[in-house]
This record gives structure tokens, C-alpha cells and sequence, in this order.
């Protein structure tokens, strides 16, 4: 009898798992073509194909451009196409999470929804890019939701995996987030130093130098943040194996990015993929440091203990 009413109750645990195990696959696949999504958008600057289509949404009013299709329409076109899917990505996040909020996190639907927003807001202001040919504000402000849309999936998904913390990390939880919190400020540097070409400008004609030097020197606080995540994860006994690896990761992540943004610098952003990669890096490292925080408060609020 027993043994009847455990299987009874190991198979409703598994029915009312399904829905969250098929929400956190979902949330994982947006987050990696978002992360595909920012890198062609940076493509798509650095190849000045920003306006290459110059109507929105459609492309020279049709959705497939074939007449017109040349690398620089491409690159507008397809960025436009992987944002489109993600678009209905999440409107299917957010369905499926209120469907099935019974049986889900009761801030999961909240927090799908939430998400939901951001990337309405990223259309809107995708499309303003384009009708307001570029304004550098409006390009910033369409990579900083990129990157907000990008780090709110990741909560969500880092919360939904199954996950025992140990109870040892300490300080870790709010040096993670401070280091995340410096990073995507000084990817928002890196976006106005773009869209603004201020380091062409000020090679050229000392023009916003102040911009380019404020990028430069701001990579100052988010190193800190990032070294001392890597030194207090290294000398945290009993620390978990995966904040110990995402530690690590994030340092070889900051290493990268660092010699990467010499290399644009001293090429003058001349080496398009560089420049690309130096922007997808740069949101790798925030994604990792947004998961380690994650993870870690998780463990100091709730050690010993799983996702329900």
C-alpha cells in the first residue's frame, strides 16, 4: 500500500514538473538567439547597414527583399527576422506561463510577462531607429533593453533549474550583482561610444574624446568587481563546484573583452569581427555574472534546498 501511494505521488510530481521543465527549455533557446540577436545587431552597426532597409518593419515593402538583398540589407533583414521570432518566443513564454500557473512558480507568469514588455519596448524602439535614422540615444536605449530583455530571461531560467546550495557563499550574492550592475553600465558606455562614433571622432578632430575616455576608464570599476568575484569564489571553502566554474568562467570571460577592446581601440574599429566579438563578449561576461548572482543568492537564501 505504501509503495502504491509513493508511486501515486512520484508521478504527480513528475506531471506538475513538465510544464516548468518545458518553460525553462524554452526560456534557454530565447536567451541564446537574443545573445545571436545583439551580435548581428552589432554587425549590423559596425557595417553601417543600419539603415539598409530603409522602411520598417518591412524591407523595402516586402518581407523578403530578394531584388535588393546585398550583405548590408542582409544583415538589417535577418536582424530584423531573429528579433521577430523572438518576439513570438516570448509571446508563447508568456501564454504558456499564465496556462500553466498553477502548477509554476507563482511569479513565473509575472515574470514572463514582465519580459514580454521589454521586447514590445525593443520593437518600438527598433523601429525608431530606423525612422529616426539613428539618433544615438535611441540606438543606446535599444541595446540597454536588449541587454535588460536578455539578463530577465536568465533570472528566469537560472530560477527554474534544480539547484542544492551549500550555504557558504557569504558576500558573494551582492559582489556578483555589483559586478553585473558595473558591466552592463559600461556596455551602455560602449553603446554611446558606438552609435556616436566618438572614437573615429576623436582620432580624427578631437571631437567626443570625453565619450571614448569615459568608456575607457570605465572599465576600471566593472575589472574590480569582476577580479573580486574570481579572488572571494577562490578563497570560499565549500563553495558550489558551479559558482566555483562560473567564477572562473567570468575571469577568462574579462580577460577576453579586455584584450579585445585594446585590439579595437588600437585598430581603430577598422577589424569589423573585433569589434562584433568585443560586444559579445561583453554580454557573455553579463549574462554569466547575472547567473552566478542568481545561483548564489539562491544559495544563501535558501541552502540546502531546490527550485519547487
Amino acid at each position: 500500500m505504501n509503495e502504491f501511494v509513493l508511486e501515486q505521488q512520484n508521478k504527480a510530481a513528475t506531471v506538475a514538473q513538465q510544464p516548468q521543465e518545458m518553460i525553462r527549455r524554452l526560456v534557454w533557446k530565447i536567451c541564446v538567439a537574443t545573445l545571436i540577436l545583439m551580435a548581428i545587431g552589432s554587425a549590423t552597426r559596425v557595417m553601417n547597414a543600419g539603415l539598409a532597409c530603409p522602411d520598417w518593419p518591412l524591407c523595402y515593402g516586402e518581407l523578403v527583399p530578394a531584388k535588393q538583398m546585398n550583405l548590408q540589407v542582409f544583415l538589417e533583414w535577418f536582424h530584423r527576422l531573429d528579433a521577430a521570432l523572438i518576439g513570438f518566443s516570448a509571446i508563447a513564454l508568456c501564454g504558456l506561463s499564465w496556462w500553466h500557473r498553477l502548477s509554476l512558480p507563482k511569479w513565473l507568469p509575472w515574470a514572463s510577462t514582465f519580459a514580454l514588455f521589454l521586447i514590445v519596448f525593443q520593437g518600438i524602439l527598433g523601429g525608431l531607429t530606423v525612422t529616426e535614422l539613428l539618433r544615438f540615444d535611441i540606438v543606446t536605449a535599444h541595446l540597454g533593453t536588449a541587454l535588460l530583455f536578455f539578463t530577465t530571461l536568465l533570472i528566469i531560467g537560472t530560477s527554474l533549474i534544480p539547484y542544492q546550495g551549500t550555504g557558504t557563499v557569504g558576500k558573494l550574492p551582492w559582489v556578483g550583482l555589483t559586478a553585473a550592475v558595473c558591466v552592463y553600465l559600461q556596455s551602455l558606455l560602449g553603446a554611446i561610444v558606438g552609435s556616436r562614433w566618438a572614437l573615429h571622432q576623436c582620432l580624427s578632430g578631437e571631437q567626443l574624446c570625453d565619450v571614448m575616455y569615459s568608456h575607457i576608464f570605465g572599465v576600471v570599476p566593472p575589472t574590480i568587481a569582476t577580479l573580486a568575484v574570481v579572488l572571494i569564489s577562490w578563497r570560499t571553502p565549500a563553495l558550489h563546484p558551479a559558482l566555483r566554474k562560473l567564477a572562473n568562467l567570468a575571469g577568462g570571460l574579462l580577460i577576453l573583452q579586455l584584450l579585445l577592446g585594446v585590439a579595437t581601440f588600437r585598430l581603430h574599429l577598422q577589424v569589423e569581427p573585433l569589434t562584433v566579438s568585443h560586444q559579445a563578449i561583453g554580454a557573455t561576461l553579463l549574462g554569466t555574472l547575472v547567473v552566478f548572482t542568481v545561483l548564489s543568492l539562491r544559495d544563501g537564501l535558501l541552502p540546502q534546498s531546490q527550485t519547487q
